[in-house]
């Protein structure tokens, strides 16, 4: 049975989440930590829970999504794993951040990408990739069957979708995205988003206006 802890980390409050079942090994998704304090958090919660990181793992490549991928490389020489159609966006990223007044190091380059239908194991667990483009152009989830959760990103929010107004995004896409690829999964189904609190697919089935 996996087990899912998650944190809201950086200026843009991005959930990070840890994976782990009962084997001790668990996955890193989208780790947002940005400074000291966030990252002795994290650091913390690995070591009291005895887990062993086996795996990093990037939805997608946007500066929040991906500002500790150096952080987890550094302290476990885990190397990121995402569709390939992220990397022109995690390449971009030293090119408009410091504008912002944000800091950023450099992430590690894949060695493995994901496409959908992968199965991630850590464990006795695995989790299936789902292509889900449209609020950049790779972006993926990470759906358990077994337990019935999917790892969004920002597709999918409490009522609300992925913006689709940065560069590479689009709102067709993404929409019928999420109408093939996650609305097709069990209505009781629990999205964990990559920003706010999680939903189900039956919910934003029935109450999302961007999905009527």
């Amino acid at each position: 049975m996996i087990t899912i802890h998650s944190f809201t980390f950086n200026p843009v409050q991005e959930n990070t989440y840890v994976l782990f079942d009962e084997t001790g090994e668990c996955v890193i998704i989208d780790p947002g930590m940005y400074d000291s304090s966030e990252q002795n958090e994290f650091v913390r919660f690995i070591k009291d829970n005895r887990l062993k990181p086996v795996a990093l793992l990037n939805t997608h490549c946007h500066y929040d999504h991906v500002f500790g991928n150096r952080f987890v490389y550094d302290n476990w020489g885990l190397k990121p794993q995402f569709h390939e159609g992220e990397l022109v966006v995690l390449h971009a990223i030293p090119g408009y951040l410091p504008q912002m007044g944000l800091q950023y190091d450099l992430s590690p380059q894949p060695e493995t990408f994901l496409v959908t239908g992968d199965l991630v194991s850590f464990g006795s667990s695995r989790l299936e990739v789902i292509f889900a483009p449209g609020h950049s152009p790779g972006h993926i989830c990470f759906y358990a069957s077994k337990e019935a959760f999917l790892i969004g990103g920002d597709v999918l929010f409490y009522g609300s979708i992925g913006r689709t107004d940065l560069p590479g995004g689009n709102y067709s896409q993404l929409i019928t995205s999420i109408r093939e690829g996650l609305l097709v999964l069990p209505e009781d189904c629990k999205v964990y988003p990559g920003h706010g609190p999680s939903t189900t697919i039956g919910f934003e089935k029935q109450h999302n206006p961007f999905l009527r």
